[in-house]
């Protein structure tokens, strides 16, 4: 019978040093994956049943998250189709972009434009003035200027 008390005894004594409150060394949480500005890569030879619009766009800072469309609009101004679209991030020079579209997805007679914004942590701080697109052919753009949002 003491030999039974002796082994209560070390089993007890080492699940009390089991369940110690001496805290754990605490693990740094990993870190969060820096965002990188991608270089744009290039796209290769323009397939023959695509157009594109390529051009640089001007006045964006560096870090930020520019947003290009080629959009169908309404009479009233309003955004009714998505015909093409390009996400880059800002490197603080002027950017070159190509956005490659199907011309068969280009309606005839209806008004399409580009549009672009540029935001910096999910708020917009720049846009650009919508650029009139009149026929489904690879056409350069130019150099294009965002400017401050309201």
């Amino acid at each position: 019978m003491h030999y039974r008390a002796l082994v209560v005894l070390c089993c007890a004594a080492l699940l009390a040093a089991c369940g110690s409150d001496r805290p754990k060394p605490e693990q740094a949480p990993p870190p969060a994956p820096a965002k990188v500005a991608k270089k744009a890569q290039p796209l290769g030879p323009l397939p023959a049943y695509q157009r594109e619009l390529s051009g640089t766009l001007m006045d964006i800072p560096a870090g930020a998250d520019v947003e290009l469309a080629l959009l169908v609009i309404d009479d009233r101004g309003r955004p009714q189709r998505l015909l093409a679209s390009s996400n880059l991030t800002g490197t603080g020079q002027a950017l070159p972009y190509q956005l490659r579209f199907n011309p068969e997805a280009f309606p005839a007679g209806a008004r399409v434009e580009l549009r672009g914004r540029a935001s910096r942590s999910g708020q917009l701080i720049l846009h650009l003035q919508p650029v009139r697109i009149a026929q489904a052919q690879t056409q350069a753009t130019g150099p294009l200027h965002f400017e401050k949002a309201p």
